[in-house]
């Protein structure tokens, strides 16, 4: 698997209510962040974000979008698709200086 990653310029707050398209994960992905957008037909695209304080040579913190995916209306991703974003994540926090695209 390879991640592809992007640098932004602005990462959301340490702490904040969520409550739009910015959503807080929990459980087994505390520290991750889900974008949630709705598309034609009522089909959900994911995007999945880690905040990243500890990438060198670079201005913090970034905000690296790690993997996006999408379902269709009233489903559910996979245990299947959750695991492959949080191995995304870790392959990502294993490389430091960060493989940037």
């Amino acid at each position: 698997m390879r991640a592809v990653l992007v640098q932004v310029a602005a990462a959301p707050p340490k702490r904040f209510a969520g409550g739009g398209y910015w959503e807080a994960m929990k459980g087994d992905m505390t520290g991750w962040f889900e974008v949630r957008v709705d598309g034609p037909r009522r089909h959900h695209y994911r995007l999945f974000c880690r905040l990243d304080y500890a990438a060198l040579g670079r201005p913090g913190p970034l905000l690296a979008v790690i993997c996006g995916l999408s379902k269709p209306f009233r489903t559910q991703l996979s245990d299947a698709d959750y695991r492959r974003v949080r191995d995304l994540g870790r392959e990502y926090l294993a490389q430091n200086p960060r493989s940037l695209a």
